[in-house]
């Protein structure tokens, strides 16, 4: 199973400063460093993603889409 909406926004949140829920949908560098670092920490994994990788992740729904197609299948 992938990871979702809720999930990457939740993840998010964990920033300080970062407003809770999943209407806040842009993420700016420093989210996106941050909530690599957390799917990074919590999948064991090393993601190597690409300039157009990043690009895409500007918004909770485009962080998922990527993240769902670069991670493992194998997620519990």
């Amino acid at each position: 199973m992938g990871l979702d909406r809720r999930e990457v926004a939740a993840m998010l949140a964990t920033m300080q400063g970062r407003p809770a829920g999943i209407d806040a949908d842009t993420i700016d560098s420093l989210e996106l460093v941050w909530l690599l670092h957390q799917v990074e920490e919590r999948n064991s994994v090393r993601l190597d993603l690409d300039d157009d990788d990043l690009n895409a992740m500007g918004t909770i729904d485009g962080a998922v889409a990527v993240l769902n197609r670069v991670l493992p299948h194998e997620r519990s």
